[in-house]
């Protein structure tokens, strides 16, 4: 891999470290980018680093929240695991459910859709705006609502699964996983402190499980990585993991005093700026 190839996916995974944290999709971000920045790889490759990329921003909020979501203790006292954790995890896997059933299903229909080089802008422009303009009329509507969940402890198997749902909503680019997720949540009755957490821990099986499909279904189709490939996809999620694991810490804080409207005007403006540039421009 050359300087120039070198500093594109340092570039790619530094959006990606931004953008996925953000609810102002990251998929969708890193799409447009790829009009822009060209890397020098074959189109099956592209589709899979798309995806691995996201195992550093993973490992932020691996690293971060270890304490939190760490079943397992040295302490006898605990038999040497700590069931509430145990009983997060299995919320998590329950939110899980709904994304990973459809995705199975519909993921080679939903590529062709909405992934091609053709479709992809259009479909991120529009997402973008829709979505920025529910972000901004949610926030008004949740202004004199009090949430009823504080806590992840008294987060329901239920409203597990009812979050989950709403993950299916970013399984079109431009939508935003995290924010689908946060505000689910929110108008489900969460705090968005717990919204936000809640979302961080969902993205780990998610996108584990999403890169490991990707993987294997790659190497099935085109054999073993070349030593280049393996290059760029550690490149990227270094890279990933590096920024995410400040942008995670400085979306913890800013959501303790913030709303997200002005992530949705910042949707609405860009949704804007892709629609008019591609329509017209590109």
């Amino acid at each position: 891999m050359d300087f120039l190839e070198f500093i594109k996916v340092i570039i790619f995974g530094i959006i990606e470290g931004i953008t996925e944290w953000l609810p102002i999709s990251s998929t969708g971000h890193l799409l447009l980018a790829e009009q822009f920045i060209k890397l020098n790889v074959s189109r099956e490759f592209w589709d899979v680093f798309l995806v691995v990329i996201q195992l550093g921003a993973i490992m932020a909020v691996v690293l971060i929240f270890w304490n939190k979501i760490w079943p397992f203790t040295t302490d006898k006292e605990q038999h040497f695991v700590k069931m509430p954790k145990i009983v997060l995890w299995l919320k998590i896997l329950v939110a899980c459910l709904p994304a990973a059933v459809i995705g199975l299903l519909f993921e080679d229909a939903i590529d062709s859709v909405f992934y091609t080089e053709k479709t992809a802008p259009y479909t991120v422009g529009t997402t973008l705006i829709i979505y920025g303009i529910l972000f901004i009329i949610i926030e008004n509507y949740n202004k004199k609502r009090e949430p009823k969940v504080n806590s992840l402890s008294m987060l329901s198997f239920k409203l597990a699964f009812y979050i989950g749902i709403f993950q299916l909503l970013a399984l079109i680019p431009g939508t935003s996983r995290s924010g689908a997720t946060i505000i689910g949540a929110i108008l489900l009755g969460t705090s968005r402190s717990v919204a936000a957490e809640f979302t961080f821990y969902l993205a780990i099986p998610v996108m584990a499980g999403a890169s490991l499909l990707k993987i294997v279904k790659f190497i099935g189709d085109n054999g073993m990585f070349s030593g280049n490939e393996i290059v760029v996809l550690l490149t990227g999620c270094i890279a990933a993991f590096l920024v995410s694991f400040f942008v995670i810490k400085f979306f913890m804080d800013y959501i303790k005093r913030h709303d997200f409207k002005p992530f949705g005007w910042y949707r609405i403006a860009a949704g804007a700026v892709v629609l008019v540039y591609f329509s017209f421009l590109a």
